[in-house]
């Protein structure tokens, strides 16, 4: 009875001693967080983002190429600037259409604003960058910081994720849904630990957002393109409160019986808070011309009129499609 009694003493002591010493190592699950209620929502600068204008690429200097950017719709490169910094960029045309790099910075911008975590994520239209073959001026688009205080944990899935049947979790698809993001592939999702002085916050963000502002689709759909963006529908009607999007991108099991009138409801009331200037001001800060920011806005403004009237009525002709 004594060693039985001496063991189990034995066995509590050491459970005690790694309990401690994962502690002392900080290998504690952080707290997850998907969304924080915006505070001064109609103050929030949606030119330099969240980040602001420290953590922004230097147009003046010159970047040293590493190498080439792994996968993705548009070409792109790894970068490091004068400072240290490593940055990830995803190039885009001179004209925008099609680019993934703009897209990403307006989302990135409005997300953010409205409570989402993102990443530093800036534009640049061209920069100065050398290599093997030389130094010249390249084209630019998306410029990704690589922050030290964020450490990437890898995908996580929208199926599987601590916030399923949560208003934050559905405002989010709405929102994407707003802009017709139609891809919806959890390789886009990315979880960061973010270290603030010792307390660490696992962040679920969306990253990859380039997919969206054109037409909805999985094959090959035209992307950032406004002629095909005005003639889409956003929603196409209500059934036992449930509401219909037009949707035909990746994972649309998502949406089927899972985003309510309140839901939408919930996620375009964010959005109609956004001014006139703040909109203009997510578009400037992916280098969009003035007259195509316009009709994009123009466009967006539409659909969150569509999700504000539900309830009262079908949704406005102008969300019927062409």
């Amino acid at each position: 009875m004594a060693s039985n009694a001496w063991l189990t003493v034995l066995g509590v002591h050491t459970l005690s001693l790694l309990a401690v010493g994962l502690v002392a190592a900080n290998i504690v699950t952080p707290e997850p967080s998907l969304w924080e209620a915006p505070a001064n929502l109609a103050d929030r600068d949606l030119f330099h983002g969240p980040w602001g204008e420290n953590h922004a690429p230097d147009p003046k200097v010159t970047y040293t190429f590493m190498r080439p950017k792994q996968g993705g719709f548009n070409p792109g490169v790894v970068v490091r600037d004068d400072r240290g910094r490593v940055w990830h960029v995803k190039q885009a045309p001179n004209n925008h259409k099609g680019a993934e790099g703009p897209v990403e910075v307006v989302l990135s911008r409005v997300l953010s604003a409205v409570g989402y975590r993102q990443p530093p994520v800036y534009y640049l239209p061209s920069f100065t960058m050398t290599d093997a073959a030389g130094t010249r001026v390249v084209p630019g688009g998306r410029f990704r910081l690589e922050e030290a205080a964020m450490t990437s944990r890898g995908s996580w899935s929208w199926r599987r994720n601590p916030f399923v049947e949560t208003q934050p979790y559905k405002g989010l698809l709405v929102i994407l849904l707003v802009f017709n993001s139609w891809d919806l592939k959890d390789s886009n999702n990315t979880m960061y630990d973010l270290d603030e002085g010792g307390r660490v916050t696992r962040w679920y963000v969306v990253r990859d957002l380039g997919a969206a502002l054109g037409e909805t689709g999985r094959l090959a759909p035209k992307r950032n393109n406004i002629d095909e963006f005005e003639h889409e529908t956003f929603i196409t009607g209500v059934r036992d409160n449930f509401v219909d999007f037009k949707y035909g991108g990746w994972q649309a099991g998502l949406l089927r019986h899972t985003i309510t009138v309140d839901d939408v409801k919930w996620a375009v009331g964010l959005l109609g808070q956004l001014s006139d200037q703040q909109w203009h001001d997510a578009f400037r800060a992916g280098g969009y011309p003035d007259d195509l920011s316009e009709r994009f806005i123009r466009k967006l403004k539409a659909n969150i009129a569509a999700g504000q009237q539900l309830g009262s009525g079908d949704a406005p002709s102008s969300q019927r499609g062409h």
